[in-house]
Parts: structure tokens; C-alpha cells; sequence
């Protein structure tokens, strides 16, 4: 299993959620780090190596290595602020 580390902004994000909503992203991010091919995901539109995983009304996006998960976003779906902010980080 894949180590996982979380960005401050996802922490930051996370606990803002209510616990049930954070917990299910958290078991999805858990469950990536342990199984990554059984995950749906995709990369961001012209953001490779990236990956962005559904998660309901959210999207985490990551990045991944042979022994790390890296967590560096989590965002809502309808919001093209999460995108910006992957910009951002890979300026």
C-alpha cells in the first residue's frame, strides 16, 4: 500500500466537510492507495501526471508514485476553482 500525504489545502478542505462526507472521500483516497487499478480514474484535461478521482460532488486530485499518494486537492465538482488551483500548483 501506497503511502498517502495530504496537501494543506485538502486537509483544509476536508475538515470543513461534515464528518460523513469526509469520511467517504477519505475511504476512497484509502482505497486508491491500496488498489490503485481498481480506481476510476482520469487525468485532468491537460494535466498529466496528474489524476483526478470522483468522489460524489467532489474531485481529488492526485498524484502517484510507486510508494506515495499524494493528495493535493480536493474540490466540488461544480466548481472550476479546484482546476484553477491545479494550475496554479503546477506553475
Amino acid at each position: 500500500m501506497r503511502r498517502i500525504d495530504f496537501s494543506r489545502q485538502a486537509e483544509a478542505f476536508l475538515r470543513k466537510l461534515p464528518t460523513k462526507h469526509a469520511s467517504q472521500i477519505s475511504e476512497r483516497i484509502v482505497a486508491l492507495a491500496a488498489h490503485p487499478d481498481g480506481a476510476a480514474l482520469e487525468p485532468p484535461k491537460g494535466h498529466t501526471p496528474l489524476m483526478r478521482l470522483k468522489s460524489g460532488e467532489d474531485r481529488v486530485i492526485v498524484e502517484m508514485n510507486a510508494d506515495l499518494l499524494d493528495v493535493l486537492l480536493v474540490g466540488k465538482r461544480n466548481d472550476d476553482e479546484v482546476y484553477k488551483l491545479v494550475e496554479r500548483l503546477r506553475k
